[in-house]
Order: structure tokens, then sequence, then C-alpha cells
């Protein structure tokens, strides 16, 4: 055939992968109330344990290494907690800052992470679990680097119809409640990778990125569960020959399962195997290690018939980007101090009100409430055609949506809830639409678009940085053995 050669695979990158994981179910005592509609405080058992698995990265030849620690936790109300465990793992492990990504799986039923809820009944058991959550990851980490070894990650884009839009239009009232919206259209992509040792191909972890609120089980719900995550790492599992499996959020802002708020643990098991399904699905369908699609020519038949082969090749090698990209965010100006919100909170007895008010505190120290603006972080981390996105706040799918289309050609790993909370980061028309996201949101109208313009820049300055430094002639993609 004459002219270019056309030859194509997943996004991929090679380097040195390490995986370990420890069980970091808590003690049934320890304060677990998630939600305002609740009438318990502890919960009575356990669903399914709740996991930390961490995934440490190094290129090739690079001499820092990035640890991603995927944990099944709620999320960080206040900054204490977040700040303990991301300080005790970086110091233990002589990371820095922003080569270490604590992503939580954000489900509904797991206990409190935060120190500043330690009045709260089962609160002293707050401050020993965030210590050893801690722990986990330093401990597994070790053992991840311990058994590091060359690996290819490679990555498939794979569809799951799990997550739904949930911005539904109040049909008795004029505003937006938070449920199921059958007119909507949610974001379906899973991202789902494959770390496959080099010497045999053999997967030694795998990662699904998917957009969709752990909210299955609801205020009825008395266990201790990973909600649906659970069930999606046991089927994926159970199909890679029990290689460990990474859950990270998604954007998912407005997305949730159909039926959600349940006491029923065996709906959240039925949306983790639809998920995990899906994710196998995606697996299924990638190319095997080590190989890329070459078009060899075209046999001339009833239509011209392009002839393409599988090619064995070399994984690229390169070296790991990572960033912490400062954002400073504009504050709503009806954002209120803490005075203002602890005289609320004392001049009520009314239960949900008071678990309203106690959020909308936490969120507030989060922030820096008082001040116009709000200093956030973005950690950016590029490993050749993979760039993983990581975010402390509760972004709208538009956030990896705009990003995917931004760059085509690259694998988007995008994350919420990572290493921090603080609020939700809506696009500007919810502000408009009375949507309880954007109530609950510190921050002002515009923000996520300010957070994508940021994003895209960054990732635009990565990769033009990378194509600097490429050696004149460098060959790109899988080359020939």
């Amino acid at each position: 055939m004459s002219g270019r050669t056309l030859t194509w695979s997943e996004p991929v990158f090679g380097g040195l992968f390490g995986v370990a994981r420890r069980d970091i179910t808590p003690p049934i005592e320890i304060y677990a109330r998630n939600w305002g509609a609740a009438e318990h405080d502890l919960a009575v058992g356990v669903h399914r344990p709740l996991l930390c698995t961490v995934l440490t990265i190094r290129g090739r030849q690079d001499e820092t290494r990035q640890v991603l620690a995927a944990i099944d936790a709620t999320w960080f109300r206040g900054p204490e907690g977040a700040t303990l465990i991301r300080e005790r793992v970086c110091a233990a492990l002589g990371l820095k800052p922003e080569s270490l990504m604590v992503a939580l799986s954000h489900t509904h039923a797991g206990p409190s992470i935060s120190p500043a809820e330690c009045h709260k009944p089962g609160g002293s058991h707050i401050m020993p679990y965030v210590e050893r959550v801690a722990e986990a990851i330093v401990d597994a980490a070790r053992e991840a680097v311990a058994g590091e070894t060359l690996c290819e990650l490679r990555f498939a884009a794979g569809r799951c119809r799990l997550a739904v839009d949930r911005d539904l239009p109040d049909p008795m009232k004029d505003r937006l409640v938070c449920g199921f919206n059958p007119a909507g259209e949610p974001d379906d992509a899973c991202m789902v990778g494959r770390v496959s040792r080099a010497s045999d191909g053999v997967a030694i972890a795998t990662i699904v990125n998917y957009a969709c609120h752990p909210t299955t089980l609801g205020a009825s719900n008395k266990l201790i569960s990973p909600d649906f995550v659970g069930a999606m790492r046991e089927t994926v599992e159970a199909a890679t020959d029990g290689a460990p499996c990474l859950f990270l959020q998604g954007a998912s802002g407005e997305l949730a399962p159909r039926i959600q708020y349940s006491g029923d643990t065996t709906v959240a098991d039925a949306h983790g195997r639809e998920l995990g399904h899906a994710a196998v699905s995606a697996l299924e369908g990638m190319l095997e290690h080590g190989t890329s699609l070459v078009m060899e020519g075209v046999v001339e038949s009833g239509a011209p018939l392009a002839m393409w082969r599988v090619r064995e090749g070399e994984c690229p090698a390169g070296a790991v980007r990572a960033i912490e990209l400062p954002v400073e965010l504009p504050l709503k100006p009806s954002v209120r101090d803490e005075t203002q919100i602890l005289r609320e909170m004392h001049a009520t007895d009314d239960r949900a009100a008071k678990e309203r008010l106690h959020r909308e505190l936490l969120v507030a120290r989060t922030v820096g409430a008082g001040g116009a603006t709000s200093k956030r972080t973005v950690w950016i981390w590029k490993l050749g055609e993979v760039i993983f996105v990581g975010q402390s706040d509760e972004a709208y799918s538009h956030l990896q949506r705009n990003l995917r289309e931004a760059f085509p050609h690259r694998c988007m790993v995008v994350m919420n809830v990572v290493n921090g909370w603080g609020g939700y980061i809506c696009p500007a028309n919810r502000y408009e639409q009375r949507v309880y996201q954007a109530q609950q949101s510190p921050y002002a109208s515009g923000c996520l678009e300010m957070m994508i313009d940021h994003v895209r820049w960054a990732i635009s300055e990565l990769e033009h940085n990378d194509l600097a430094a490429e050696p004149v002639g460098a060959e790109q993609g899988f080359r020939e053995r």
C-alpha cells in the first residue's frame, strides 16, 4: 500500500506499576449519618466491606512516583480529615503534594471521616478511623512499591446506562428536585483501564472511572456499604482472575441511579453488576497487551476492503508529568460565616434542618467563607496518552464532557471528590433553576466554566511541553519488534 501507513490502538502508557489493597471497614459504632432524613446516627451492621486499593505509577526513567488511592468513603466534611491523611501519607512515603490523589468513591452509606464531627454520637471513633485509613494507604503503597513491575496501562471507553440525570422539574412547584429525570441526557461514558505485566500480559489491576452518585442506599439503610461499587468490583475481579479493581468517581454532580434512596442492598448489588458487566465488556473489546492495528492494504472485492492486522510491538515509554493547578473560584455573596450559621443551628430543634446547617457550616470552613474567593486545587497527571484530572468538589459531567471534546485523542480520567471536598460546581444555567446543587454550592455562577477553561489551558501546556521535548524523528505509538 502506498502513502501513509495507518495504525491504531487504544491510549497506552508504559511504566512501572504496583498495586495492593487493605480492608478499611469501620467499627459499626462510628458516626455514620449521611442523610438529613435519617432517623439513626449509627449503623447496625455491614453490607459489604469498605476497601482501600492503591496503585503506584512511575515512568521508566522517573525517580518520583505517583500514588493513586481509591477508597470507599463518603466525603471530607471540613478540611481536617483530608489534610491529616494527605500530610501523613506524603510524609511517610516521601511524596510531593502533586503526586498523591486520594479518590473517594462517594458512597453515601459510609462512616464519617470528618474530625469536625467528633462531638456526634459515635464521634469518638472518627479520629482513630481517619488515622487508620491514612495508615492503610501508607501500608498498601509500600507493598505496591515493593512489587512494582514493568506494565502497560491501556484504556478503552465503554458505555453504561446505570447513571441518569437527576435534575427533575418538580410537577408541583417551580423548582428542580433531586431524582430521575426521564428527559435528561446523561453522560454514559465508562472509562476502563487495564494494567498488564510486560513479561506475560497478565492484568495486575483494572480501573473503572464512571460518573454516578452512589446513592442507591438512602436514609432508611442502616448498614455500612460501598453501595454499587462493591458488586461492581466483585464482577470485574471475577473476570480478571482477581486483579484488584479501582473505582474512580467521575464528574457526577447531576448523575445518579434511576432507582435510589432505597434501604434494599440487593438493589445496590444489581446496580454494581450492571456497571461491572459494562466494564468487563470494555475489557473484552480491548486489543491484547502490546499490540496495535495496522492497515496493510486494500483488497478489491464486492467492495474495496481495508485489511487491518494485529501488530505486536513495544509499549511506548514516557515520563509522568504531575502538577497541582490552583484555581481561584469566586464565592456567592450569600455564603454565610460561621457565626450566622451557628446562631441558626442553636435556634432550631428540627433534625433535618440542623443537619443541613451543620453541613453548611463545614462547607463554610472548607472554602474560607468571609472572603470573595476560595482557592481550590486541580491535580493533573499526564501519563503518555492518558490524563488523570482530579478535583475536590462535585462537578457536573460538563467538566469531563468538555475535556474529552477538547482532547479527543487522549483518554481523560476525570474525578470528583479527590483530596478533599467543598461543594457542587454547576453550570451557570442551573443557578437560575433553583436546583439543590446550585443552592448548596458556595461557588458563584460561572465557576464550572472557569474551571474547565483553567484545566484545558493546563493540559494544553503539558501537551505543548511534551512535544517540545520530543526528539526529532521520534516514533509515536507502537514500534515493530
